[in-house]
C-alpha cells in the first residue's frame, strides 16, 4: 500500500511539472510574489490560461496566496522534502540557462520596475508637500520608538527611503552619523534644504538609489532603517535583504509600516503598492535575510487621522 501511494505522489508530481507553463509560472513566484495581471504580463498570456495553472500549482499545495485589498498575490511556497523538492531542485538548475526562464526573468525585472516607478513619479511630483500629506500617518511616536531601539552616538546609519529626511534630521541630531538613501530626486532636494536648514547637512551623507540595490557597499552600516517605506516598494522583501547585506555583523535592522489592512483609499490618495503585510511574511523576510533575534511590536492604540491601519515594529540583528 505504501509504494502505491509513494507511486501515485510520483506521478502527479511528473504530472504538474512536466508543464512548461507552469515551471516558468514557479521560477517566478519562486524570485518574486506577484498577482494574476503581472504573471500575464510577465507569460504574455491571457487570464484564463494564468489562472487555470495557478489553480493546478495550489491544488498541489505549491502556492501560497495573499489578499492584499481588491488584489490577491501568489507566491511558491518551495517543497520540503520527497519527490516533490528533489524534482524542482532538477527543474530549477535547468531553468538557470534557459532562454525562455531568462526572457521570463528580464520581463519580471522590467514589471518589478513599473511597480517602483509608480511610487518615484508619485514622490517626485510631490516633493517638499510630502511633509503635510505624511502627517496622515500620525506616526511620531512609532519614529521614536524605532530609533530608540539603536540609540548609541557615533554609530552610522542608513535611512533608507529617506525621503525629505524627517527621520534622518533626528538620527542626526543623536549624534549618529546618517546615509539617506531615496530614488525621488526631488525628495533627496527637500531632505538636503531641510538639513542644510538645521545644520546638520555634515552628519548626513544623501545617496540616490534603489532600496533593492543600495548604493550602500557590504557591512558599511551599524544599523538600517525602513520607516514607512517597505509598502512603496516593489520588492519589499528584496529590499529587507540589502538591508541585512549593508550592516555589519552584530548590526540590526529596523523596520516600521503597517499590517496588512484594506484601506484601498491609501492606493489612490498615498499610492501605496502594498496594502500592508502580514505579521507572518514579515517573519519569512527576515528569517530569509539571514536575520535572528527578530523581534516584532505591533501597535493599535496610535491616534487616528482617518482610521488608519495597525503598524509594527519589527527589529533584528545580522548574526555576529
Amino acid at each position: 500500500m505504501a509504494t502505491h501511494t509513494a507511486a501515485e505522489e510520483l506521478q502527479k508530481v511528473f504530472k504538474t511539472l512536466s508543464d512548461p507553463t507552469r515551471v516558468r509560472i514557479l521560477g517566478l513566484l519562486e524570485r518574486e510574489e506577484l498577482v494574476v495581471q503581472e504573471l500575464m504580463d510577465v507569460l504574455g498570456m491571457a487570464q484564463s490560461r494564468v489562472s487555470r495553472h495557478l489553480a493546478i500549482l495550489r491544488e498541489a499545495g505549491l502556492l501560497v496566496d495573499r489578499r492584499d485589498g481588491t488584489y490577491v498575490s501568489y507566491r511558491f511556497a518551495p517543497p520540503e522534502e520527497g519527490a516533490w523538492r528533489d524534482t524542482w531542485n532538477l527543474v530549477r538548475k535547468n531553468l538557470e540557462n534557459d532562454p525562455t526562464a531568462q526572457r521570463d526573468r528580464a520581463a519580471l525585472d522590467r514589471t518589478l520596475e513599473a511597480r517602483g516607478e509608480r511610487s518615484r513619479t508619485f514622490f517626485d511630483a510631490v516633493g517638499p508637500e510630502w511633509d503635510a500629506l505624511r502627517k496622515v500617518f500620525h506616526d511620531d511616536v512609532l519614529r521614536a520608538r524605532a530609533v530608540s531601539r539603536i540609540i548609541d552616538p557615533g554609530l552610522i546609519v542608513a535611512d533608507v527611503g529617506t525621503g525629505t529626511g524627517i527621520l534622518a534630521a533626528e538620527l542626526a541630531a543623536l549624534g549618529l552619523h546618517v546615509i539617506g538613501v531615496d530614488n525621488s530626486s526631488r525628495m533627496l532636494d527637500a531632505a538636503r534644504a531641510k538639513l542644510e536648514a538645521d545644520d546638520l547637512l555634515g552628519r548626513v551623507e544623501l545617496r540616490r538609489g534603489e532600496a533593492h540595490r543600495l548604493p550602500i557597499d557590504d557591512a558599511e552600516v551599524d544599523a538600517a532603517f525602513a520607516h514607512m517605506v517597505l509598502h512603496y516598494l516593489p520588492s519589499p522583501g528584496e529590499a529587507l535583504r540589502d538591508m541585512a547585506r549593508i550592516v555589519r555583523p552584530g548590526g540590526r535592522v529596523v523596520v516600521v509600516d503597517f499590517l496588512q489592512h484594506e484601506h484601498e483609499w491609501m492606493r489612490q490618495e498615498l499610492r501605496v503598492v502594498w496594502l500592508g503585510f502580514p505579521e507572518a511574511t514579515v517573519r519569512e523576510w527576515f528569517e530569509q535575510a539571514g536575520l535572528e533575534d527578530l523581534r516584532i511590536e505591533t501597535d493599535s492604540s496610535a491616534p487616528r487621522g482617518r482610521d488608519l491601519p495597525d503598524t509594527f515594529i519589527a527589529s533584528a540583528r545580522r548574526a555576529p
